[in-house]
């Protein structure tokens, strides 16, 4: 590709650092040559049911299982660290999966105890959240009451007997975002020396709840009525033979239903402050606890999928931290001359929600982790200067980075053009990427909103958790071209690229429009298109035009001053409708989530741009009046000159990953 944009953060390193980094480099390699996981030499016994007061009095229920001596059969004396589950839903209900996990096995599927753990000296103690299971209360999708409810469960399991006192927290989802709001609620003393937060968010309104200001279908309906389903039929299921307790437990969490699945879901289509990135939705973020994880000197072990609901977090994440660590924002993009620490790592997959560390040996990966923080044991995963590890997409490897944006990468801007492009596409508007800015004065696509659009496409599997992938290989996920047809779509597409080339986050989408409604749909997707045509979806990212506001502190830009990851405020005062003359030009700049992918020699780079994704987003009961009957023209002259800025660079800069314990790497 030409025409890059240099990067302001790029940078060359000093030879002292290069030299610290070779050494740790050596040393890292001895220690994990060295340490091995270990046989499984302990038995199993289980404690049920285990009854833990909170402030309020309510009692939440845990099960304790501890390591036992293979001969007696008796608690083995340890003493043992502790790992801790936190889980809406169920702590039974996880124990079948638990059951098969005494071989590698995936994160996504750590929703119970760990037999792998527990054999090799761990206790671990799986609890139900306040208002599920078996525990007492009302349920609210994370209360801030559940901050001081976690350290409660955490010193009640750190004083058990036979522990040594340090505790490990775990668990995807739900489960990982729980591990911050513990953390926040234990303050600095803190028994928990290490986390592994799975498939957790960092902003749970922009990561999975809402895209660019619109609500989720699978919040909205699926993941409500799930837990609905689960509040309501857990106590029969963890009281089968005591139906009469069960239904007492039922009518205790009955009004925990009534506020969260039925009035939550009623705020946010009547425009109440869930509806926005407010009150409701911060007091939740898990962005504004990531100070207090290394405040209180808690390393984490961070795992996500580029196609995860939380796709977007888990790089924020990991920069938060490192950046807490470093003295900077939290929210800042990382520095390339900022020295990365072992003590913050990321682990990003080509994974679903469901298929966390499907294809590694993650039991391996965590009890490394695990042994280091709460055994003390040097098992090397710690000594590294590049602590992100990702899976680049296309080239099917694993390599390490240091910083988030990622390094090697420098931001590369791609003007929409006319076509046609040869591209293939099935589109009536096929129009180019360039690396040219336009210099007429005219030119225009013509889009409606149209209110449905494919749903064969990648966002349909991914805002689905990946369930299908689970059982059948779904041909949407390595092909949307069907997405790309209708009077709601609009393509723009590369020439070949002359070599291979590698594309990253952050990633943004800057389009000039004008429309015939106050409101404006757009959803930009990224693909990969094979010379025979195959449009390969890698990243997408969405933006109601009344949400455009830029909050200019918060979001990442280039060297140039153009949007890198822009940050919209999302808030009920930063709305402003969209001209609806048709001659006003208004800019949109969406937020494409990030991806890592390798682009081969002859392929191309595609930028599609919907009206609707049916049936990922559901506009409010505010933005369907305003939505209805649009038309947009997406610009693409010297005036409005609408661009896609994507970070490019060589495959052979990224070295390939040293992590310990995982086949491949």
């Amino acid at each position: 590709m030409t025409g890059r944009t240099p990067s302001r953060l790029e940078f060359a390193a000093p030879a002292t650092a290069l030299l610290i980094a070779v050494a740790l480099v050596v040393h890292a390699t001895d220690a994990r040559a060295a340490w091995q996981p270990g046989p499984a030499i302990y038995g199993i016994g289980q404690q049920l049911d285990q009854e833990i007061q909170m402030a309020d009095g309510v009692v939440l229920r845990a099960d304790v299982y501890f390591p036992t001596d293979l001969a007696s059969g008796q608690a083995a004396l340890g003493p043992f660290p502790v790992l801790v589950l936190q889980t809406p839903y169920t702590k039974s209900g996880g124990h079948y999966t638990a059951t098969y996990a005494t071989a590698p096995g995936t994160a996504s599927n750590q929703i119970g105890e760990i037999p792998y753990a527990i054999q090799r000296g761990y206790i671990n103690v799986v609890a139900d959240v306040r208002g599920s299971g078996d525990s007492g209360g009302t349920w609210g999708l994370f209360d801030p009451v559940m901050q001081d409810d976690g350290a409660r469960v955490v010193r009640w399991a750190a004083g058990l007997p036979h522990s040594n006192g340090n505790v490990g927290l775990y668990g995807p989802s739900y489960m990982g975002i729980m591990q911050f709001l513990t953390i926040k609620g234990l303050g600095a003393d803190c028994p928990v020396k290490a986390m592994v937060p799975i498939v957790a968010a960092n902003n749970i309104y922009r990561d999975a709840a809402f895209m660019g200001g619109m609500p989720t279908i699978e919040f909205e309906a699926a993941y409500m009525a799930l837990m609905a389903g689960l509040n309501t039929g857990s106590p029969f299921f963890e009281h089968y033979n005591d139906p009469v307790g069960a239904l007492g437990i039922a009518a205790e969490h009955a009004p925990g239903l009534l506020a969260t699945q039925v009035g939550l879901s009623a705020e946010i289509v009547s425009g109440g402050d869930p509806a926005y990135d407010q009150v409701y939705w911060q007091a939740r973020e898990p962005r504004r606890m990531l100070q207090d994880v290394v405040a209180a000197g808690v390393p984490a072990l961070i795992v996500g999928g580029w196609y995860d609901l939380f796709q977007r977090g888990e790089p924020l994440n990991y920069s938060g931290l490192q950046n807490a660590y470093a003295g900077a924002a939290v929210g800042a993009p990382m520095l390339p001359q900022q020295a990365a620490t072992g003590r913050y790592q990321l682990v990003m997959g080509p994974w679903y929600h469901v298929t966390g560390g499907t294809g590694i040996d993650f039991y391996r990966l965590e009890l490394a982790w695990f042994d280091r923080w709460l055994k003390g044991v040097d098992t090397g995963i710690d000594v590294t200067t590049t602590p992100a590890h990702l899976f680049a997409l296309g080239a099917n490897r694993w390599v390490d980075v240091s910083h988030y944006p990622f390094d090697h990468l420098a931001p590369t801007i791609l003007y929409l053009a006319g076509g046609p492009s040869g591209s293939g596409a099935p589109s009536t508007n096929d129009g180019r990427l360039t690396t040219s800015k336009p210099s007429s004065d005219t030119g225009a696509d013509p889009v409606a909103f149209t209110a449905a659009s494919s749903s064969c496409s990648r966002q349909t599997e991914q805002w689905g958790a990946g369930l299908v992938e689970l059982a059948v290989t779904d041909p949407c996920t390595t092909d949307d071209r069907s997405l790309q047809a209708g009077p709601g779509a609009l393509t723009y597409t590369t020439d070949p690229f002359p070599e291979d080339t590698m594309i990253g986050g952050p990633i943004a989408a800057a389009i000039y429009l004008t429309s015939t409604r106050p409101e404006v749909e757009l959803e930009a997707t990224l693909e990969d298109v094979a010379p025979g045509g195959t449009s390969l979806p890698l990243t997408s990212g969405a933006l109601a035009g009344s949400f455009r506001a830029l909050d200019q502190d918060q979001s990442w830009f280039a060297a140039d001053g153009t949007p890198m990851l822009p940050y919209h405020p999302y808030t009920k005062a930063s709305l402003q409708a969209v001209p609806d003359d048709m001659a006003t030009v208004t800019r949109l700049d969406i937020e494409i989530y990030p991806t890592l992918a390798q682009i081969a020699q002859g392929h191309r780079l595609r930028l599609t741009l919907n009206t609707s994704d049916t049936p990922h987003l559901s506009p409010t009961g505010q933005q369907l009046p305003n939505l209805v009957g649009a038309i947009y023209q997406v610009q693409r002259n010297a005036a409005a000159a609408s661009f896609l800025e994507v970070p490019t660079g060589k495959p052979s800069d990224f070295p390939p990953s040293t992590l310990v314990g995982l086949p491949g790497f």
